[in-house]
């Protein structure tokens, strides 16, 4: 992490940017939204709390008709139950499947999968629900309630310690049951009969008084987790008692951590009876404590997108009671927290196809994440796309949402001492194809100008 804040850093200097955090409104009028994934195109979908997943096109139009409403199956009446989770499978444009992480009719935890509608891709099927996995929820609080796919392509899950206050149960210090943890399975082929396997590497397979499906524990009420595109790190945003909040990263491999609660509250001591020694513990690369109104994190990601250069490898996450957007940056060997005020009780952050970042609130409104300190021409040409990044041979840039003139305009690739690489003129194409197979593999600068000035920065990343 530290190499890639440095190379952002030089990058930074190289195209005199600043770092400004704005908000731009996206989206409004949804109910409780409270989270949002792509589906592997230029669309958000988002989950509204009482069981509606609706789908934001690229230019925040909301589809009149919910991709799936599963009121009926959602028991949504405690703040913290409802439809809390969704993820696409990798394959989803092949295969149609998501996954969602809802609170039932018995008030316990379901994880499912669902299809998508064979003649219409913008709407699911509602009967072809499998159940893949149910738990318990001994009180109404402290569900978790994220799903992720991991690069590995198994089901993350995440669950909380079951509720009311201090973990009366030592649930999360329990490898019995699955509360207090960070679930791994694979549902690569779930049927009826076998709606999951257990991926072979994972830590406890072969603990007798464990839970195979158990990737880390440990954990009061992780409400967001993410994986960093870059690296896969995991970042769990864990919500604190009455004292701290934290956050928690380990990479991809790193199995069976044990992250302190409720021995521990951040890096405070909480309850420590019958706790293993502090040595054996993981505690949060940061946290903060409940001062100034603050009390109850929201996770999100880390800053990958090609938009805006200088956020990348940020990390980004908000404090739902005092309606501030936070961020880390690692630098003099610590990650350094940062804290902006709006207006909004943010709980859910959402990364798009692009590795562009949203945020999302309680009533209903959803935000972009944007650095307001590009000068109002780096800002003209911002509504051009990169596809994909990471990329290997070829880079699709979309000019569909532009009027550049061809003739005008240069795409100019960097490397990161800011050298230019190579200079192609623009093609009539509204997605220019260009071949990156002669780059090494690294990080480069694009930037897209036209003769009138007017310009578009992007990194790119070469595999």
């Amino acid at each position: 992490m530290k190499t890639s804040i440095t190379l952002v850093l030089t990058l930074s200097f190289i195209f005199s940017f600043a770092q400004d955090l704005e908000l731009n409104l996206f989206a409004s009028g949804l109910n409780r939204p409270v989270n949002i994934k792509h589906a592997g195109d230029t669309r958000l979908f988002v989950a509204e709390q009482q069981g509606i997943i609706k789908i934001i096109n690229s230019d925040g139009s909301i589809e009149s008709t919910p991709f799936l409403d599963i009121t009926n199956l959602v028991y949504d009446t405690g703040s913290e139950q409802g439809l809390l989770g969704l993820a696409f499978h990798p394959d989803y444009a092949t295969n149609g499947y998501f996954f969602v992480n809802y609170i039932n009719n018995l008030e316990d935890t379901v994880i499912s999968r669902f299809t998508r509608n064979e003649s219409n891709p913008s709407i699911a099927d509602p009967s072809s629900e499998l159940e893949i996995l149910t738990f318990a929820q001994p009180y109404v609080n402290h569900n978790g309630g994220e799903l992720q796919f991991g690069s590995d392509g198994f089901l993350y899950i995440s669950s909380g310690d079951g509720g009311d206050g201090g973990d009366p149960q030592n649930n999360s210090q329990n490898l019995t049951n699955l509360l207090g943890t960070i679930l791994r399975i694979d549902v690569n082929n779930s049927t009826i009969a076998n709606p999951y396997d257990i991926p072979t590497d994972n830590p406890f397979v072969s603990n007798s008084v464990a839970r195979d499906e158990i990737w880390a524990y440990g954990l009061r009420n992780p409400w967001k987790f993410s994986f960093d595109s870059s690296n896969n790190d995991m970042w769990i945003a864990d919500v604190g008692q009455s004292a701290k909040e934290e956050i928690n990263q380990a990479t991809s491999s790193a199995s069976g951590l044990n992250y302190g609660w409720r021995c521990y509250e951040g890096n405070n001591a909480f309850n420590t009876i019958g706790c293993p020694n502090s040595s054996t513990l993981t505690f949060p690369v940061s946290e903060y404590a409940h001062v100034g109104g603050r009390c109850s994190i929201t996770g999100g990601y880390v800053y990958r997108g090609s938009m805006y250069p200088n956020f990348d490898g940020l990390y980004f996450f908000a404090d739902v009671c005092t309606q501030e957007i936070g961020y880390l940056k690692f630098e003099n060997e610590n990650w350094n927290s940062t804290f902006e005020s709006f207006s909004g009780s943010f709980v859910a952050f959402g990364e798009d196809i692009n590795g562009e970042l949203y945020v999302s609130t309680l009533s209903g409104n959803i935000f972009k994440l944007v650095d307001n300190a590009l000068s109002t021409q780096d800002n003209l040409l911002n509504s051009i796309s990169i596809y994909p990044n990471p990329t290997k041979n070829e880079l699709n840039i979309n000019f569909e949402n532009t009027n550049t003139s061809v003739n005008s305009t240069k795409l100019i690739i960097y490397n990161i001492h800011g050298e230019v690489i190579k200079t192609i003129n623009r093609t009539a194409e509204t997605i220019q194809k260009v071949n990156t197979s002669d780059l090494s593999a690294g990080i480069y600068i694009l930037k897209i100008s036209t003769e009138n000035h007017k310009q578009s920065i992007h990194k790119i990343v070469i595999n």
